[in-house]
């Protein structure tokens, strides 16, 4: 590339750059999010349905052995 090439892109990179800045605004952010509740976030179907996963898999492994 020659370099008046170069600077054109530098400059059309600077000015994006900027206004993007710009359009970001001055306010105050917004406050942070409030901590997650106590405990793990997993109900109790979706620990049976992995147990039962498991449980599948081991079967069909053993199944895959024998034969």
């Amino acid at each position: 590339m020659k370099i008046i090439t170069k600077m054109y892109l530098a400059s059309i990179v600077f000015s994006l750059t900027t206004t993007i800045a710009m359009a970001q605004g001055l306010g105050n952010p917004p406050p942070p999010m409030p901590p997650p509740p106590p405990g793990l976030p997993i109900d109790t179907p979706v620990l049976i349905v992995l147990a039962l996963g498991l449980i599948y898999g081991v079967i069909k492994t053993i199944q895959i052995k024998r034969a």
